[in-house]
């Protein structure tokens, strides 16, 4: 289904990756908005369907298209007062750091439900459907309930309740499904004459979690950077039928302001695949971005709606990236400081001290400005 918001023709999730391999992607006919999974073959590009109307033949209008990215974002202790007092209007303050965007993607590290029991973990996090609706009225096109929080009041209530929750969302919910094709299964979005795919899986779990959280072909759950694998032939699947291909991922390590041997390994990966743009956030700190030979590479966006805003767990920002295509046209970090749970603009002397911040960051991530 195509809806269209904001001057966005949007089709908020791609029919299912089938199991196993060869994985599916969309092809879709920009005459009939009817959408068709199409098998696709590692390796091997495809032949009619690059040439039909509606693949990826027939698109690419050279328009650019401006990305803005956030991090973690959840609505534990004042947040769910907010959120239950104000709806989208606890978000006014941060609109300006969306200013400009064409698509808006976040972090949602929390389960979807009022029910269930809390894992055994130290910390639990869950909202009521009322988050998703909040945060597409603020503006926010997709988020990724792909981490280590996505499944935290477990059981089969609580996961239905997350998946019925992404069903009826205004926005699209990525990096969880019914099995693993469900949860690898992409957002394909079409803006200014180019077609934008975003897929979502968490490099993080807990040790003693990953065999009942990660999604398989037989199981509910999340999408997983750890299977290496599936996540890059979802990828390369992609880049057949999308002009500029975003990964969306949960990694790093806690309170760490550079990337880890399994982040700096796996970026290169996603990126020889087809991904033009990987992100992502975990640490609970901003890391460093910039350019991988032709790609862009973000390691670390930090809290972004938070319940803990001291030291560096308030600062924050939006991560904005124009593209055309496969091209990276720039990129840009708009600084914030959450406050009240909630990021807010920086200006004057602290928007320029906080910019320089976020530019030494890169001196440990091997990237390029």
């Amino acid at each position: 289904m195509v809806l269209v918001a904001s001057g966005v023709a949007r089709i908020d999730r791609a029919p299912a990756l089938t199991a196993g391999s060869p994985p599916a992607v969309l092809a879709a006919d920009t005459d009939t908005d009817t959408t068709a999974a199409v098998d696709v073959t590692p390796g091997v590009p495809p032949t009619t369907p690059a040439t039909t109307a509606g693949a990826r033949g027939l698109l690419g209008s050279g328009q650019p298209v401006t990305i803005a990215f956030a991090g973690d974002t959840h609505f534990e202790a004042h947040l769910r007062t907010r959120l239950a007092n104000e709806g989208a209007a606890m978000f006014d303050t941060m609109q300006p750091l969306f200013a400009g965007a064409d698509l808006s993607v976040l972090n949602l590290e929390t389960a979807i439900t009022e029910r269930g029991s809390a894992q055994p973990k130290e910390w639990t996090f869950r909202a009521p459907p009322a988050a998703l609706d909040a945060l597409a009225a603020a503006g926010i096109d997709a988020v990724s309930m792909a981490n280590n929080h996505g499944l935290d009041y477990g059981g089969d209530d609580a996961l239905g309740d997350s998946l019925a929750a992404r069903a009826a969302a205004p926005l699209a919910v990525l990096g969880i499904g019914t099995d693993a094709g469900d949860a690898y299964r992409p957002m394909l979005t079409e803006v200014r004459g180019q077609r934008i795919a975003v897929v979502a899986a968490t490099q993080v779990l807990d040790d003693t979690l990953i065999g009942r959280w990660t999604a398989s072909d037989a199981r509910p759950g999340l999408a997983s950077a750890k299977t290496v694998s599936r996540l890059t032939a979802t990828v390369r699947a992609l880049r057949y039928f999308a002009d500029t291909v975003v990964v969306f991922l949960h990694w790093g390590q806690e309170r760490t302001a550079c990337p880890t041997t399994n982040q700096r390994d796996l970026a290169p990966q996603l990126l020889e695949a087809g991904a033009d743009i990987v992100v992502g956030s975990h640490a609970h700190r901003l890391l460093g971005a910039g350019r991988m030979g032709d790609g862009f590479v973000a390691y670390g966006l930090g809290n972004f709606v938070w319940f803990n805003e001291s030291g560096p767990n308030g600062d924050t920002g939006v991560l904005v990236v124009t593209a055309t295509g496969r091209r990276i046209d720039g990129y840009e970090w708009r600084p914030a400081r959450i406050r009240n749970g909630v990021p807010a603009p920086l200006e004057g002397q602290a928007l320029s001290d906080a910019a320089a911040r976020w530019n030494g960051l890169r001196a440990c991530t091997g990237l390029s400005p």
